[in-house]
């Protein structure tokens, strides 16, 4: 009797020894299984990151190269502008030096202050001529008042106010898709947070809820990269 007390309690302790080794390899496949979660999880965020800083960087140049071209385009502009005006106010002072030489009846004179007009300000004022605007009260005041009349430098400074305006919202879809890039990052930044967070907790299941986390957040990140423009 005694012998058989002796086999079945050695028999009831192996089997509770197999079932705390067969606890202890799924407890260690778990563990590996996490950690090597965690490994691919800090690889790919750590490729992410430095992708997103640096297309983060490289639109942050775009933007700055798009808002210098575009102040460039507007000095110009206003050159042009400066210039157009000058000529305009001229061609309207010799107009009106030309409009008292023909009251005076001066013909030669006024023949001279004609072939003083810019080239697009003298098409309009022949137009204007030939509205009889010494007699028909309906004529436009001056040259300058006719669909004729067209100032280029004014004409081109518009051109060039337009383009400078198209760079600056280029400039600024550049500054909003960096910032964009930025935003990932912090959120790649917040997977490596709760991997580190994970791993300082004894208890798996904490361990696995932090990996799983991480793992969501990485992939809502990597989606957001991925459909960003890049340069």
């Amino acid at each position: 009797m005694p012998e058989d007390m002796n086999l079945e309690f050695a028999y009831k302790l192996s089997e509770d020894e197999q079932a705390e080794d067969a606890e202890d390899r799924r407890k260690h496949r778990w563990q590996v299984v996490t950690e090597v979660a965690e490994v691919l999880i800090l690889a790919i965020v750590a490729v992410a990151t430095a992708w997103s800083g640096y297309q983060a960087a490289r639109w942050d140049g775009r933007q700055a190269l798009l808002y210098g071209n575009s102040q460039r385009l507007r000095f110009e502009a206003e050159a042009l502008e400066t210039l157009g005006g000058q000529q305009r106010l001229l061609d309207v002072s010799t107009f009106n030096t030309w409009i008292q030489a023909e009251q005076d009846g001066d013909t030669e004179l006024a023949d001279l202050y004609v072939r003083r007009f810019s080239d697009e300000y003298r098409v309009a004022f022949e137009a204007w001529l030939e509205t009889d605007p010494f007699e028909n009260p309906d004529a436009p005041p001056g040259p300058s008042f006719m669909p004729e009349y067209h100032n280029p430098q004014s004409e081109r400074a518009e051109e060039i106010n337009q383009q400078a305006g198209a760079l600056f919202l280029a400039g600024s879809e550049a500054r909003e898709i960096a910032e964009r890039y930025v935003r990932q990052t912090v959120l790649f930044a917040t997977v490596l947070f709760l991997v580190a967070i994970g791993q300082r907790f004894r208890f798996r299941a904490v361990r696995i809820a932090a990996a799983v986390i991480a793992g969501s957040i990485m992939i809502l990140a990597l989606v957001g990269v991925f459909r960003l423009p890049r340069l």
